[in-house]
């Protein structure tokens, strides 16, 4: 399997998981869209659109990076035009970008209540709408978002219903478009990591270094949603993928390489959020 020549249209591509699945394509020599805002170096977030493209080519891929807030329809609806005008078309769309926010009921403002679920289900919902008129045409066509296995446990929602809505609301768009468009051969999974991943959103959010310390690299997630865009379309579709599981069935069994401190036992990295 070689992504050769396929165009990935990934949101928040500029950094983290989002930048790790664009290298690996790009390793392929694949097309990659960078669909995120970030045009300016941030003091707390590393990259920007540039710098990925630059990292991407450098890979063996070709860039498009576009300046694209996921909030505004008419951005979106630019980005997918020039996307398709400058390679002919999309085979995958990304849905990595995402917005978190752990605080409880009383203590989150509507401000970023709707910031999360603006960018993270929203976001969401329209990339994919815009995008499944031009999958349509592509020869195995994936969707895939970055959002966990569907749950009822409150202990994923008591805590920080807010963020844990938006983040499902995102999964129920897997369960829903997989059916809704089975029959035109779109595949729609959702793929979530079994442990934290080492990102911005783990060192300023989720207890800085010494989480990241027991935490796996983007790099697991890269590889395993490489593998899923190498399943045909029309056979795997609505499924709620973990990354590790997605390797294993791939033939992958030393995880390692994939840890941040390789001297660290495995019972010792820190489960993601979501994960019963």
């Amino acid at each position: 399997m070689t992504l050769k020549g396929k165009t990935l249209f990934i949101t928040g591509a500029s950094r983290g998981i989002g930048k790790e699945i664009a290298l690996r394509a790009a390793r392929d020599g694949a097309n990659i869209v960078i669909a995120a805002k970030t045009t300016e170096p941030h003091p707390k977030l590393a990259g920007t659109i540039y710098t990925a493209a630059e990292e991407i080519e450098a890979a063996g891929g070709k860039a498009l990076p576009l300046a694209v807030d996921i909030r505004e329809e008419a951005q979106v609806d630019d980005a997918i035009a020039k996307a398709v005008e400058h390679f002919g078309g999309i085979d995958i769309l990304v849905n990595n970008a995402s917005a978190i926010n752990l605080a409880g009921t009383l203590s989150l403002d509507m401000k970023r209540f709707d910031l999360m679920h603006q960018i993270n289900f929203r976001g969401t919902f329209l990339c994919s709408k815009k995008a499944i008129p031009h999958l349509k045409k592509a020869a195995n066509p994936h969707v895939l978002m970055l959002s966990p296995p569907l749950s009822t446990n409150p202990r994923w929602f008591a805590p920080h219903v807010g963020y844990s809505m938006a983040k499902f609301g995102m999964s129920y768009c897997v369960l829903a478009m997989a059916e809704e468009f089975r029959r035109d051969g779109i595949a729609f999974n959702a793929l979530w990591p079994r442990t934290t991943i080492a990102t911005a959103a783990i060192q300023n959010h989720l207890g800085g270094d010494a989480t990241m310390k027991h935490s796996r690299k983007p790099s697991i997630m890269a590889d395993a949603a490489y593998q899923i865009f190498s399943k045909n379309s029309r056979e795997f579709s609505g499924n709620f993928c973990l990354d590790d599981t997605v390797l294993r069935e791939a033939g992958v069994t030393d995880f390692k390489p994939y840890q941040v401190d390789e001297s660290l036992p495995e019972n010792q990295l820190i489960p993601d959020f979501f994960i019963d």
